[in-house]
C-alpha cells in the first residue's frame, strides 16, 4: 500500500476543495507513491514527533496543523519549522496535514468531535457555506438537559483536560445551547450570538474581543490545544476503519506549547 491510498481515504472524509484559501493542508513532505510502512498522528508535526515517528517505524506522519504554513525561503535549521523538514527528508518520513477542510466538515469533522464530547444533540454546521448546510464552520447544538453555567464550565475543564478556561462573566442563565469552534474562533462569536447560543466554547480570544459578547453568551475560551486535541483519535478512527490491521499510531508526544502555573 502506498501512501497516497492513505491519504485517499482521509480525503474522502475531508476533501483538500474545503480547506481555506490561507490554508496549507496536504502533503507537506514525501512521495505520495512510496510504500507507507505506519502511520503516526499527532495534532503539531514537530521535531520530537518525527522522532517517534521513526522509533515506531512509521513513514507518514498525518498532523492536523501544517508544518509548513507561511511558506519557506530557506532551509537551514534557524528555526522548528525548518528544523522539522529538514529532519523528515533525512528520516524519509512524509508529513501531511488536514486542517481547515477537516474543521469545514459537519459528519467527522474536529467540531463534530467536540460536540460528541460535550454530549450535544440536534448539531448542525455554525455558519455553513452558501449552498452546503453541512459545510462550514463552528458547530451548533444542545445539551440534552439545561444545566448551569458554573456546571457546564467544570465539565468542560474536566472532559477537556483544560488548564484554566478563561471566560466572560456569566449570564446567571441555564446553559442548552451551545456553539463550538475548535481551535481560533473568534471570528464566528457573532454567528454563535444569531444562534441564540448560551455558551461559544473556542479559544485565541483576544483580550477586547471578551467584550464583544454583550452579555449575551458566555464565550469560554479553552486553549487551542485542549479544544483539537481529540481531532488526533479522529484522525485514527477513520484509517482503521479502512485498515483495520495496519501499523497505527496516536503520538505520545504533548505538543502542547502553553503551560499553566
Amino acid at each position: 500500500m502506498q501512501i497516497r491510498d492513505l491519504l485517499a481515504v482521509l480525503e474522502s472524509v475531508a476533501p483538500p476543495h474545503l480547506q481555506e484559501s490561507y490554508d496549507n493542508a496536504g502533503l507537506i513532505v514525501g512521495d505520495p507513491g512510496t510504500e507507507a510502512r505506519g502511520v503516526l498522528f499527532c495534532l503539531d508535526s514537530t521535531e520530537n514527533v518525527v522522532e517517534e515517528a521513526v522509533r515506531k517505524g512509521c513513514n507518514l506522519v498525518v498532523a492536523h496543523h501544517p508544518i509548513v504554513f507561511r511558506g519557506l525561503k530557506r532551509l537551514n535549521g534557524a528555526n522548528y519549522v525548518e528544523r522539522t523538514v529538514m529532519q523528515a527528508i533525512r528520516q524519509g518520513v512524509a508529513i501531511y496535514a488536514i486542517h481547515t477542510n477537516l474543521d469545514n466538515v459537519y459528519h467527522r469533522g474536529v467540531n463534530a468531535r467536540i460536540a460528541e464530547k460535550l454530549g450535544l444533540v440536534q448539531t448542525r454546521i455554525l455558519a455553513p457555506k452558501p449552498g452546503a448546510p453541512d459545510t462550514g464552520a463552528g458547530l451548533l447544538g444542545e445539551l440534552p438537559a439545561p444545566v448551569t453555567e458554573m456546571e457546564f464550565l467544570l465539565a468542560v475543564k474536566h472532559h477537556f483536560h483544560a488548564g484554566c478556561i478563561r471566560h466572560t462573566a456569566f449570564c446567571n442563565k441555564p446553559v442548552k445551547r451551545v456553539a463550538v469552534c475548535g481551535g481560533s474562533g473568534s471570528f464566528l462569536l457573532p454567528d454563535a450570538l444569531r444562534a441564540g447560543a448560551d455558551v461559544f466554547l473556542s479559544s485565541d480570544f483576544k483580550y477586547h474581543e471578551f467584550f464583544d459578547a454583550e452579555g449575551k453568551l458566555v464565550i469560554a475560551d479553552i486553549g487551542h490545544f485542549e479544544s483539537e486535541q481529540f481531532t488526533i483519535e479522529l484522525l485514527y478512527e477513520i484509517i482503521r476503519e479502512k485498515f483495520p490491521t495496519f501499523a497505527l499510531h496516536c503520538t505520545e508526544v504533548n505538543t502542547n506549547p502553553v503551560h499553566y502555573l
